[in-house]
Order: structure tokens, then sequence, then C-alpha cells
């Protein structure tokens, strides 16, 4: 795919009649609008994947206590040097009222089960870059065909306490598709408001033990569908780009 479809990094570099249309757009009340959604991923998404994770506090703070006893004179870097690529699509459905597509992981997997995730997994040899590696997981796992994916930009990168930096591909998703899951991989699929995920009185911080230390983490609740670590992480770094100014 040629990298033309990503965000323009500034309003100076925008066409004028892109501009008239945030404009436009800005007087709408609804903020999730599907013009109102591609002007803010023009405008706050990043342009070229990240090549570091900026996000995930919490699985930092994880990964130092489990390189605590190694002697080294930056913890950090040897830390961000072991780290082991991984991508996710963030897949915002064009309905009436957008909606994200979600996945409940296979109960009966080793790491995760039964978690809420997006599609996505390792970055693969064979995978040309994190934007490839997304759209062959998500078609892998759910069935999502990448004839009907139009990518509008990249969060931040994150950080998991399972060692993944972890890229988040945004992207549109046209809403003929139709799923395929494969049952050693997701239980089910299910779609939430993106009104709902963006409202920050839905973002929780939790706290809890582990390996002798107290890690915070946010959670997103929707109705049976309880959303916590990474993926409501990447959610809420999703909602801190789009409402920046």
């Amino acid at each position: 795919m040629s990298p033309n479809w990503m965000p323009y990094g500034s309003n100076a570099n925008m066409p004028q009649g892109l501009l008239t249309m945030i404009a436009a757009a800005e007087e709408n009340q609804d903020l999730w609008t599907e013009l109102q959604f591609r002007t803010l991923a023009c405008r706050n998404l990043h342009r070229i994947p990240p090549s570091s994770p900026s996000h995930g506090s919490a699985g930092m703070e994880i990964l130092q206590s489990r390189f605590a006893k190694r002697k080294t004179s930056n913890l950090r870097n040897e830390i961000l040097g072991s780290l082991r690529p991984a991508a996710v699509l963030i897949p915002v459905v064009r309905r009436e009222k957008l909606t994200v597509l979600l996945t409940r992981r296979a109960a009966h997997l080793k790491y995760h089960a039964a978690e809420i995730a997006f599609p996505g997994g390792k970055i693969e040899k064979s995978d040309a870059d994190p934007m490839m590696a997304a759209l062959r997981e998500a078609e892998e796992e759910i069935g999502l065909h990448g004839s009907f994916v139009e990518p509008v930009g990249y969060l931040d990168g994150y950080l998991t306490g399972t060692g993944f930096h972890v890229v988040p591909l945004v992207a549109i998703i046209e809403p003929a598709f139709s799923l395929t899951l494969d049952p050693s991989e997701v239980d089910d699929a299910f779609e939430v408001p993106l009104s709902f995920l963006m409202d920050a009185a839905h973002h929780k911080i939790q706290m809890r033990e582990w390996q002798g230390r107290r890690v915070s983490y946010y959670t997103i609740a929707y109705g049976e569908h309880f959303i916590w670590g990474a993926t409501a992480g990447m959610i809420r770094n999703m909602h801190e780009r789009f409402t920046q100014e």
C-alpha cells in the first residue's frame, strides 16, 4: 500500500479544502461523525509507525521488576532493546454511528485467555511493516479481508508487561464485511460505539500487585465486556490523541 493515505501531521501541510472541512466539522456537536473522525485522524495520528513505545507505564514497571537483578548502567535501554515487535488493528466500522470492532480471545489460550483484544500479533519476518502485520493478523484471526480496510494512521507505540512493543494501526472498516473467526485464537467478536470508548468518564484506573509492585492500568466496562490492560491503554491513548488541541 502507498503511504499517501497517512495524515498530514500539521494544519500547515493540509490542503485548504480539508481545512475548510475541519472548520465545518468542529461546529458539529457530535465529535464522532465519520467526517470528524477523519479530520482528527489526519491531524493527530502518526504518519509512520512509531519506532519505540511511549505508552504503557504499567508494562515498563513490570519489566523493570523483571530486569531488576541485572547489572546494567541503563536499565531502560536494556528493556527497550529486548522488546519483541507486534502490531494490532484498531478497526473503526463506518456505520451510521461509528463503532470499534473488538475480539474476545479464546478461553483455552495459555496467555491472556478470554481477554478483550484488538486483532493482531507478532510482526513476522515476512511482514513488510507493522501495517501489513496488522492486516495479516486481522484476516487470520477474524477473517477481515483487507479490501474492507482503509488505514488512517498510527497511535503511539505501546509497551506491554509481556515484553512487546505494539504498534496500533487505526483503520476505517467498510460495514459490508463478514467475519470468520479462527476458534484456535478467538471466541467472539463484537462492536462497541466509538463515542462510548472515547468518553473519558468510562476510563477507570485500577491497581494490582504484580511481583511485589503495585501497578496501575486502565479499565473500561461495556455491558458484559470488561476491557483492561493493553487494550484499554490503547483506547485511552486514542482518546488522548483525538482530544488534544
